[in-house]
């Protein structure tokens, strides 16, 4: 990858079609900086996995938002999203295979290198990892 533009931070309305949103300009930022297409899809599938994930078990932060962020150092790319908290700890799940549904935090727990969440009385954020080290 080449030099990194400034990280990216975008408040957008707490629905499901943010994360089309926050794809596109996920997709925009990494191809600016030549990465791989590989890297550019993992990123975006684990994105809207994030937002779809805060939106479907989450609350909005208090101004009905959700936020998503990225930035890439020497480190790798973390891509962030924030909600206002939920009722539950977000994990991994083991599905059965008909299973529609669950499988979110398995695909990002495989895409990535990691994936941690950090939280506050007022909100939690998951961010997932995806290391510039091979």
């Amino acid at each position: 990858m080449v030099t990194a533009p400034a990280p990216v931070a975008l408040s957008l309305p707490f629905t499901p079609s943010s994360a089309a949103i926050a794809r596109s300009r996920l997709q925009e930022w990494l191809t600016g900086l030549q990465a791989s297409d590989d890297l550019v899809e993992d990123s975006r599938l684990v994105l809207s996995e994030l937002v779809g994930n805060a939106v479907r078990h989450a609350r909005p932060l208090d101004d009905g938002t959700v936020l998503v962020a990225w930035n890439t150092d020497d480190v790798g790319l973390d891509i962030a999203v924030t909600d206002g908290g939920a009722p539950t700890v977000p994990g991994a799940l083991e599905v059965d295979v008909d299973e529609t549904t669950g499988r979110g935090l398995s695909i990002v727990e495989t895409l990535t290198d990691r994936w941690w969440l950090e939280t506050s009385q007022s909100r939690s954020t998951v961010h997932a990892l995806f290391s510039s080290r091979g």
